[in-house]
């Protein structure tokens, strides 16, 4: 049975869970549209430098410089991919931890305080009303067994008397037998 500490802890639990992470949730939606506006910032830097290469192109001298520079940044730019791919696995994961949160807070916003506080009443009521009922039953079966005991001893005291009087009742009946039975 939930008591009403109970309850409040259940919804200290909720503020507490709903603070905690909304607070991750808030952070790393920054940290992820950071992310991509530092990718967008790069593939821009990218672009330039790719033109810069292509430029660059018209001596064979400069272009060995040129092709090692473009292996950099291409090698840049998978590093980059490859972190772009690591926060968007990192997004779908806190997504997905923020559903199970947001089922969880669904699940706790089922037990309403105030209806089981209503329910609480209401069967304290029930049971209150349940025990004078019982408290009366008991009284009546006390006084009942009180009356059956008294009716037991008046019984007993009668079946005594009539024992003590059918001797009696017997001698004088059969003399009165035999007297009509001479006469």
């Amino acid at each position: 049975m939930l008591t009403a500490r109970n309850l409040e802890k259940i919804m200290e639990l909720e503020d507490k869970l709903r603070t905690e992470y909304q607070v991750q949730l808030d952070a790393k939606s920054e940290e992820i549209s950071k992310l991509e506006k530092a990718t967008e910032d790069q593939k821009a830097v990218i672009a330039k430098q790719l033109e810069q290469i292509s430029a660059l192109s018209v001596d064979a001298s400069k272009n060995k410089k040129v092709e090692q520079r473009n292996r950099e940044l291409h090698q840049r730019c998978e590093n980059l991919l490859e972190d772009v791919a690591k926060q968007k696995t990192r997004a779908k994961t806190l997504q997905s931890d923020l559903s199970e949160v947001r089922e969880e807070m669904a699940t706790l916003k089922q037990f309403d305080p105030a209806k089981m506080k209503k329910n609480l009443d209401a069967s304290k009521k029930k049971l209150a009303e349940k025990t004078s009922a019982n408290d009366l039953l008991q009284k009546s079966y006390k006084q009942t067994k009180n009356e059956n005991a008294e009716l037991k001893a008046q019984l007993k005291a009668l079946e005594a008397k009539l024992e003590e009087l059918e001797p009696k009742d017997s001698d004088a009946s059969e003399t009165e037998v035999e007297q009509e039975a001479a006469a």
